[in-house]
C-alpha cells in the first residue's frame, strides 16, 4: 500500500513538473504575412532601383531592411501572374496564360485549384484581401469570400475608376466596388488607393492575435490606368508635389505611384502600432513590368530593360520586388537569387508552419520554396523561370540559369524596344532624409533595423541594372512569329542587346527543348467570348455575378443584386 502510494505521488509530481516545463515553454508563433502587390509599376519607378524621379521612400525603407529581390521574376500580364500567386503553378497549368480575364467572360481561376489563403488557413490564419481581385467573378463561388478570405473591399475586374469606381469595358460600363459581395455604393468619390488601405488598416487594427496570425493581401488598383476618358486619375495636389517632372502624363503616373507609396507607410505603421511587426513577413511586388510610353494609355518606366507589360522581354516580366521580415537571418542585401511569383505560395507555407507546412501541397505545383535560401543567403533552387507559352500569339520564353530564349512578339514587334524615361540618375539627386523620415522608415528606426545611409547606398548601387554597353558579340534580335528565336546571355547582358543564337547553338538547342518540354504539358487556355448577361445595363450597371441568375431579360434588373441571389 505503502509502494502504490509513493507511486501515485511521484507520478503527480512529474506531472506538476511536466506541465510546468509546457507552460513555461512557449511554441513559435507563427508570422502574419502581409502581400503588397503593385499593379503595372515599372521597374525603374521605385527609387531603391536607381532611379531619383519618383520619390517611393516607405518602399524604399523596407528594401534597404530587408532584401532586395534583383533576380524576381513575374508573368508578363495581369491575371497569370495573379494566379501563379494564388495557385503556385505556372499560368500554361491552369489555363491562365493568354491575355487578362475581361469582366464579361464566364469563367476563372479553376474551383479546383487551391490556392493561398486556402493552405494558410490551414494553419490557422485569418486572411482578409484589400484592392483588386480579377480572377473571376461570374459566379460568386469564384470570388474571394467563397476562396479563403475572410473580407473584401476592392473590385473584381482587372480595372476602374479610381474615383467613380466605374469599369469600362469592350464598350459595356458599370460600377465596380465591393464591400464582401456586396456592391459599395456608400464609397462613391473615394479614392480607391485610399480606401484599399483604410480597410488594410482596419484589418490589421481590429486583429486579435490570440486568434492566430494574420495574411493580408493587399492588390492594389494603382497604377495601373483607368478608363480611357480619364486614364490617370489622381488628385491634383498630388500631381502638384511632382513639378519636377516635366511630361504631364509621366507626373500624373508618378503620383499615383507616391499615393501607392504612402499606402505602404500607413501599413507599416499600423503593424507597428498594433505590435504586430515584429512577428510579420511584408512582400512587396509589382504583377508584371511597366506599360511605358503611352502603353494601355499609362507612363511607367523599366529603364533600362526591354520590352512593356505584356512582353516576354525582361522589361515585362522582371519585377520590382522585395521581402522584409526580423525572421531573414541575412537581410540588407541585394539577393541574386532567381524566383519566380509562382514560388511565394510554397516559400510562405515554410514560413509559416516550418518544413512539414510543405507535404500537403497539391500535385502539380511549379512553384518551389526559396525560404532557406532567402533566410541564410543560400543558392536558389530554382533554375528554370518558364516565362510564359502563348500558342494563340505564337510567343514563349524560358530562362534556364544564366541563359534566357526568347521565341516569337505579342505585338508584331511594336513594343520590342527600350523605353524611358530614365529618370533622375544623379545619385545626388536621391533625398536620403526622406527614407528615414516616412512612417515606415520611422518604424524600422524604432526596432534598430534601418541600415545606415551608407549601407542603403551600397544597396541602391548594387540593386541598379547597368546594361553591357559595346560588345563584339551577338547581334541584334527582330523577334517575329516567323523568326529564328533569340538568344542571350541574361546575366551579362540582362537588357537583351545581343542575340548569341548563332554563336551557341549548343545552348539555343537545349532551351528550345526546355519550352517544348513545357509545351507538352500545357492546358488549353480558358478564354471564352463576352457573355452578353455580363453587360451591367441588366444588373443595375454593375459589374456583377451574372451567372448565377436564373433568368435572362433584356430589361434592366432593379435592385439590391444580393438579395437576388439570396433567392
Amino acid at each position: 500500500m505503502r509502494m502504490q502510494l509513493w507511486g501515485l505521488l511521484f507520478l503527480v509530481l512529474t506531472n506538476i513538473v511536466h506541465g510546468e516545463e509546457v507552460a513555461g515553454s512557449t511554441a513559435p508563433t507563427k508570422p502574419n504575412i502581409i502581400f503588397i502587390l503593385a499593379d503595372d509599376l515599372g521597374f525603374n519607378d521605385v527609387g531603391f532601383h536607381g532611379s531619383a524621379q519618383i520619390p517611393t521612400p516607405n518602399i524604399d525603407a523596407l528594401a534597404y531592411s530587408g532584401i532586395i529581390l534583383n533576380r524576381y521574376y513575374v508573368n508578363p500580364i495581369c491575371t497569370p501572374s495573379r494566379s501563379a500567386l494564388m495557385t503556385g503553378k505556372y499560368p500554361i497549368h491552369t489555363g491562365m496564360q493568354h491575355t487578362v480575364l475581361y469582366a464579361a467572360e464566364p469563367r476563372g481561376l479553376p474551383l479546383k485549384e487551391k490556392i493561398l489563403p486556402q493552405y494558410l488557413n490551414d494553419l490557422g490564419y485569418a486572411s482578409h484581401i484589400a484592392g483588386k481581385w480579377h480572377l473571376g467573378h461570374w459566379k460568386l463561388e469564384y470570388t474571394p469570400l467563397y476562396r479563403g478570405f475572410r473580407s473584401h473591399v476592392g473590385f473584381w475586374s482587372g480595372h476602374h475608376d479610381y474615383n467613380d469606381h466605374t469599369a469600362f469595358e469592350h464598350n459595356l460600363w458599370g460600377l465596380d466596388m465591393r464591400n464582401g459581395a456586396d456592391v459599395a455604393y456608400d464609397l462613391h468619390g473615394k479614392y480607391t488607393t485610399d480606401v484599399i488601405t483604410e480597410h488594410s488598416v482596419k484589418v490589421i487594427a481590429s486583429h486579435n492575435a490570440t486568434e492566430g496570425p494574420l495574411f493580408l493581401y493587399v492588390a492594389h488598383a494603382a497604377c495601373h490606368s483607368s478608363n480611357p476618358y480619364n486614364p490617370l486619375p489622381v488628385p491634383d495636389e498630388d500631381v502638384m508635389k511632382m513639378g519636377h517632372i516635366l511630361h504631364y502624363k509621366r507626373r500624373k503616373y508618378a503620383a499615383m505611384v507616391s499615393k501607392m507609396d504612402e499606402s505602404v507607410g500607413q501599413i507599416v505603421d499600423q503593424l507597428r502600432k498594433s505590435n504586430l511587426l515584429e512577428n510579420s513577413i511584408i512582400i512587396f511586388s509589382s504583377d508584371n513590368g511597366g506599360p511605358a510610353q503611352g502603353f494601355n494609355l499609362n507612363f511607367a518606366s523599366n529603364y533600362p530593360l526591354k520590352g512593356v507589360k505584356n512582353t516576354l522581354w525582361e522589361g515585362g516580366v522582371r519585377a520590382a520586388g522585395l521581402i522584409w521580415s526580423p525572421l531573414l537571418k541575412k537581410r540588407e542585401r541585394v539577393a541574386d537569387q532567381t524566383m519566380h511569383i509562382s514560388d511565394w505560395l510554397p516559400t510562405l507555407l515554410e514560413a509559416a508552419g516550418g518544413p512539414s507546412a510543405l507535404a500537403n501541397l497539391s500535385q502539380g505545383l511549379d512553384g518551389q520554396s526559396i525560404w532557406q535560401a532567402l533566410t541564410h543567403d543560400e543558392a536558389s533552387p530554382r533554375r528554370t523561370v518558364l516565362h510564359n507559352i502563348d500558342d494563340i500569339w505564337g510567343s514563349a520564353a524560358v530562362t534556364v540559369g544564366d541563359w534566357k530564349v526568347v521565341k516569337g512578339t505579342n505585338y508584331k514587334g511594336g513594343w520590342d524596344g527600350w523605353y524611358g524615361p530614365a529618370g533622375e540618375r544623379n545619385p545626388h539627386a536621391y533625398d536620403w532624409q526622406l527614407v528615414a523620415k516616412s512612417p515606415a522608415g520611422k518604424a524600422l528606426v524604432a526596432l534598430k533595423m534601418l541600415p545606415s545611409q551608407a549601407d542603403q547606398q551600397r544597396l541602391r548601387e548594387a540593386a541598379t541594372v547597368v546594361c553591357q554597353g559595346q560588345s563584339s558579340q551577338g547581334s541584334s534580335c527582330k523577334a517575329t512569329a516567323f523568326s529564328a528565336p533569340c538568344l542571350f546571355h541574361i546575366r551579362d547582358d540582362p537588357c537583351e542587346q545581343f542575340n548569341l543564337a548563332e554563336q551557341y547553338p549548343e545552348v539555343l538547342r537545349d532551351l528550345m527543348a526546355e519550352l517544348a518540354r513545357f509545351n507538352s504539358t500545357v492546358v488549353p487556355p480558358s478564354n471564352k467570348p463576352a457573355d452578353p448577361r455580363a453587360d451591367p445595363r441588366y444588373w443595375n450597371f454593375t459589374w456583377t455575378n451574372f451567372g448565377d441568375s436564373f433568368h435572362y431579360d433584356k430589361e434592366p434588373i432593379i435592385g439590391d443584386l444580393s438579395l437576388v441571389l439570396k433567392n
